[in-house]
């Protein structure tokens, strides 16, 4: 949909208010940004067909109903359960939901359109109003509205043989059109707001907001204008599916529209696609105001009702929110706030992190286990957090056995690359680390095992004597560790190198 707003609502007043950032990127110049998202909501029916929500691995064209393809005569029944994600949606963005909404017919002819139109709410949509707050930012990025709306086919072109093909499976699908204010004032910002954005719906289950898969697609509403004057044209830059993409699309059409403005040119009113190979937006069509649609209700729906009950019933049941969960992460569990941002960045993290922490575990320290050493090693080995072999009781058990000296730290990291190289469920992470005989071992001739490092290391041991390289104390103490597997503690073995370098 287009932002209505753009022109007619926002008055002087309230652009004084929200002029932005006076970017040193582009000085004298303000950038104006809004959103309009789109994302699939988490429904096992499509919106007005009682075919399954296709997955990415389904065969093309295997997901439909004679409704999704437009067969004469069909008619649309409305999906409940995509109402009320679409509610708990508003609820925690809290936006005002209207008490009666409806459906209309938005008209254009593509391919991948087989009725010649797609049903959303245009006029009277779910719910209008709401705000997402962002970190470091004093005024929270207000919303338009929200509407439910219909997702189209998908059209794929083929350059060897240059045709195109058709895949109706996500013909129907659910979506949500989630359309912000211009509020936005940087490509930052914007892809702070989408990160936002996606850890409210992940956390009220309304959509997994994953843009590599298409589940969440942008289109942005770029214009400037020099400060004190009015707001530029606006150009709309469809189909983003990545942040990334998506701040390079803005920041390369912010110096697109300077350059027409400094050479005395005008800046045209378009749609324009973004090319993932050269960073650069190009032209797709003249934009399209809303007569060219040529809006009408749709004669098949009739009005959705929703009952005070309804919404207070979404609002009781809203599981805990992404500012909410991010406060008791600070507060209670001691966590930084980048350490608390990057968990709820991470899909999954949270929950996870939370299984792991019960029966009293140190938060400080799960963290640390989980983020540095699990977290990282899956990284390192190109795999997701999704792909994690080790469950959350499993890497608690490793905590446990650190924190009580049965292990060491170095041992833990051993023992966590082992079930990493070889999952098992069967093995209990006690009896792992037994077999690969890192349980700490109070037989163990601390002494011995010193003298032997500083023999088998002269002039390292000279070096640290002598005070020309105190540092070297490192090299000394990672032999003890190897030659003991690990099975030492660090710090008294540390303690123990220096005083006999010491001579004590």
């Amino acid at each position: 949909m287009l932002l209505r707003s753009w022109p007619q609502r926002t008055n002087n007043t309230v652009r004084l208010l929200l002029r932005g950032i006076h970017d040193e990127r582009w000085p004298g110049w303000e950038v104006v940004i809004g959103i309009e998202t789109h994302a699939q909501i988490k429904s096992q029916h499509k919106l007005f067909s009682n075919s399954p929500t296709p997955a990415l691995k389904d065969a093309p064209n295997t997901s439909v109903t004679p409704f999704d393809v437009a067969f004469p005569g069909t008619l649309p029944s409305l999906n409940q359960e995509c109402v009320d994600l679409a509610l708990r949606t508003a609820v925690a963005l809290n936006a005002d939901i209207q008490p009666r909404s409806s459906f209309d017919r938005k008209h254009y002819f593509y391919p991948d359109l087989p009725a010649g139109y797609q049903i959303t709410q245009h006029y009277e949509p779910i719910a209008v109003g709401g705000t997402v707050a962002l970190t470091n930012r004093n005024s929270a990025i207000r919303i338009n509205q929200i509407q439910l709306e219909q997702d189209t086919a998908k059209t794929t072109f083929d350059p060897r043989t240059r045709t195109s093909s058709i895949d109706l499976n996500r013909a129907g699908s659910a979506l949500m059109e989630i359309v912000t204010e211009p509020d936005i004032r940087s490509p930052e910002e914007a892809g702070m707001y989408v990160r936002t954005l996606q850890s409210i719906l992940r956390a009220v289950g309304a959509s997994d907001g994953n843009m590599e898969t298409g589940s969440l697609r942008c289109d942005v509403n770029v214009s400037i204008n020099r400060a004190g004057e009015p707001l530029g044209t606006r150009c709309e830059i469809k189909n983003l599916n990545s942040v990334k993409f998506m701040q390079s699309a803005i920041l390369y059409e912010i110096e697109r529209h300077r350059a027409l403005y400094v050479q005395g040119a005008t800046v045209q009113q378009e749609t324009r696609g973004f090319n993932q190979d050269t960073f650069e937006t190009f032209p797709m069509r003249s934009k399209e105001d809303a007569p060219d649609y040529r809006y009408m209700p749709d004669p098949n729906l009739g009005v959705l009702l929703l009952p005070p009950q309804r919404i207070e019933r979404i609002r009781r049941t809203l599981p805990e929110l992404p500012w909410a969960t991010r406060a008791r992460l600070i507060e209670v569990h001691g966590l930084s706030e980048k350490d608390a941002d990057v968990l709820l960045a991470e899909e999954m993290a949270l929950a996870y992190f939370n299984q792991v922490c019960v029966d009293g575990r140190n938060p400080r320290l799960v963290f640390n286990w989980m983020i540095h050493e699990l977290l990282g090693r899956l990284h390192s080995a190109n795999l997701a957090f999704s792909d994690n072999p080790i469950t959350s009781r499993q890497l608690g058990e490793v905590v446990d056995l650190v924190q009580s000296g049965m292990i060491t730290g170095a041992s833990g990291k051993l023992l966590l690359r082992d079930m990493l190289a070889s999952p098992s469920a069967s093995i209990s992470v006690a009896e792992r680390a037994r077999s690969l005989s890192l349980l700490s071992d109070p037989t163990l001739d601390l002494d011995k095992l010193c003298l032997a490092a500083i023999t088998a290391l002269p002039s390292e041991a000279t070096a640290f004597q002598t005070g020309a390289n105190k540092n070297v104390l490192n090299k000394i103490l990672g032999w003890v560790i190897r030659e003991s597997k690990g099975r030492v503690d660090t710090e008294k073995a540390r303690e123990r190198l220096a005083a006999l370098l010491e001579g004590h």
